[in-house]
């Protein structure tokens, strides 16, 4: 496989019931877009079958390369492990519980197509989750809106 130009980064916890439908998913995008990526899957210690579901993903495409956690770490621990090994010029993060519907990630690559460096999705309706967690994300989003720009 050449450079890739797109990588993906997909932290995974305990998440055997959302693999193959996520996988399903995001080959359906990779298809769509124009030039090589790659599929980087970390596994946050997850106690189910989800390793080695990443194994055979690993076996079966090239584009899926992947790193296995000790033990769980945290969200952010895979992430950021995750983004010590991309080799892409754009790198997109995303959940792999597919509340983030994968088919935005083309609509994101338009926008870095036009210029921007940092595109973010989000949500625009919380309804479904608990007070607690909407009110923490409004909370951050507030934040981040009116922080000032970082040198």
């Amino acid at each position: 496989m050449n450079q890739p130009i797109y990588s993906l980064v997909i932290p995974i916890y305990n998440e055997e019931e959302n693999i193959t439908e996520m996988y399903r998913r995001l080959t359906h995008v990779m298809e769509q877009l124009d030039g090589e990526v790659e599929l980087i899957l970390i596994d946050d210690g997850s106690r189910d079958r989800s390793l080695s579901m990443i194994r055979e993903l690993h076996h079966h495409d090239s584009r899926v390369r992947y790193l296995s956690l000790a033990r769980n770490f945290g969200h952010q621990v895979a992430v950021t492990g995750g983004l010590n090994f991309v080799q892409g010029k754009s790198i997109i993060v995303m959940d792999a519980d597919l509340q983030d519907p994968p088919e935005l990630i083309l609509t994101m690559i338009d926008k870095w197509h036009e210029g921007y460096q940092v595109v973010y999705a989000q949500r625009k309706s919380r309804q479904k989750e608990n007070w607690f967690k909407r009110l923490t994300a409004y909370l951050c989003i507030s934040f981040l809106s009116h922080s000032q720009t970082f040198g």
